[in-house]
């Protein structure tokens, strides 16, 4: 299918024009002022619509295999598609965890199958993996990364060993993703609760500004001692803000970190009414620390934008749905029994416009963090920019258009999301994976799938 996008307002690279886009065998052909062709075309008038890339997910986690009764590949491809984004990137901490690369292949072979995004996986790491984790070093264009627990997780994916740390920072030729919270102190921390009943609020105090900071401080030193490739996750605390700098380009760093909406989005303050809906690790703390954060994604400090969508059922969150379907926590949940971790994929773009449309941050800025930075962090081949000869992974966006999160719209097989009855300022028109439209009034073209993301590391 050959489509012609007729005078949009084409985002990209810190610039908004009015121009025509034609796509053509996947790609983006022509980008002009006026573009007509001889041959028949799909005409898509763009008139009044922002034409964005694709936005990028360094970030998520699909559940599959072996937690499929929270998410799978297909599920939640289709929930990202929905919301803009073209590409994905997800972590191992599935059952079994990724630890062996065929168990990474089983991944990629189940996404060729079932997702409608592109995709990429990242390799898993244990205290007793190190030597298959380095086999990606002859893989480094087809996996998109490494990915190291230095804090509390599932099962066995915590690395605290010294060891091995070393072994595989000072040997990775791929980059290296990290998970930063300090064990000990979260330990410390909670053990101070021995005993007592934990509210919500009290997650940010058991895992603490400090657990982050020693974690991410500490993986810095390696990896600068090591000259690794590191790009820290999901950073949450004005403290951690001073390991990080804006004085290099972003394609020179060697040291790179990621911002997720919800610590954009929520405080500590909205615990109150939210409860374990946001419990997430590491935690959304105190309303100084969002307003750190925010500071940095602008002045670029922080590089991407990211979700770390992370399903889990209602009943696993300590919340239902009363007779009406409204959602209301369920009473006498333990602490211990909410899991942590919340969708996000579906609405992630939705939700910066809304930051957008209040001057938080200027559309270019955002396309920057959620779509050109993730390419160029993580080295995408052609991808992430809406550039002649790039794939046509793109979305219409309609800024004059509300949207409301509702229990109906909502496309994660969990079936909530902690946005819902929120109303977002823009409607996603149109997405293009590939050059295809898999997205458009309300519905997904499950005929085209994705493609295995390629890197030139």
């Amino acid at each position: 299918m050959v489509y012609l996008i007729k005078n949009t307002s084409i985002v990209n690279e810190g610039k908004t024009i009015i121009a025509d886009v034609l796509i053509k065998e996947g790609k983006i052909e022509k980008i002009a002022a006026q573009i007509s062709v001889p041959f028949a075309v799909t005409e898509i008038n763009g008139e009044g619509l922002h034409l964005l890339p694709g936005v990028i997910d360094d970030q998520v986690h699909f559940r599959e295999p072996g937690l499929t009764h929270k998410a799978n590949i297909y599920t939640e491809a289709r929930a990202a598609v929905m919301g803009g984004v073209t590409s994905f990137m997800e972590m191992p901490n599935t059952a079994p965890p990724a630890f062996t690369h065929r168990q990474l292949e089983e991944k990629y072979a189940i996404a060729a199958q079932t997702s409608v995004a592109n995709y990429s996986f990242y390799m898993g790491t244990s205290n007793d993996n190190a030597d298959e984790v380095l086999f990606t070093n002859d893989r480094k264009h087809d996996i998109c990364g490494v990915k190291i627990f230095m804090g509390s997780s599932t099962g066995n994916l915590l690395v605290d060993n010294p060891l091995v740390l070393e072994k595989i920072f000072c040997n990775s030729e791929v980059l290296i993703a990290t998970h930063c919270e300090d064990e000990q102190t979260i330990v410390n921390n909670l053990a101070r609760y021995e005993g007592k009943t934990i509210t919500p609020d009290q997650h940010p105090i058991i895992r603490d500004v400090e657990a982050c900071y020693l974690s991410s401080h500490k993986a810095i030193q390696i990896a600068q001692k090591c000259g690794t490739r590191l790009h820290i996750l999901h950073i949450t605390t004005a403290k951690e803000l001073n390991l990080f700098g804006n004085m290099l380009p972003l394609a020179d760093k060697r040291i790179t970190s990621e911002v997720c909406v919800h610590h954009l989005h929520f405080t500590a303050n909205d615990y109150a009414t939210k409860g374990h809906q946001i419990k997430c690790n590491p935690a959304i703390k105190a309303p100084e620390n969002r307003e750190a954060i925010w500071q940095a994604l602008l002045d670029d400090r922080l590089d991407v934008i990211a979700t770390d969508h992370a399903p889990h059922l209602l009943s696993e969150k300590g919340w239902q749905r009363n007779a009406q379907g409204i959602l209301e926590p369920t009473p006498n949940t333990p602490y211990s029994g909410a899991h942590a971790g919340l969708p996000l994929v579906q609405h992630s773009l939705q939700l910066m416009l809304h930051y957008v449309a209040e001057g938080r941050i200027t559309i270019e800025k955002m396309v920057e963090k959620m779509s050109h930075a993730v390419a160029t962090c993580f080295k995408i081949e052609n991808r992430g920019f809406i550039q002649e000869g790039y794939w046509a992974d793109v979305v219409l966006v309609n800024t004059h258009a509300p949207y409301t999160v509702t229990a109906q719209n909502i496309a994660y097989k969990c079936g909530w999301s902690p946005l819902e009855g929120t109303t977002l300022p823009a409607t996603i028109e149109k997405t293009f994976v590939n050059g295809q439209i898999v997205y458009e009034n309300g519905r997904v073209n499950e005929s085209h799938k994705g493609m295995r993301l390629r890197f030139n590391p």
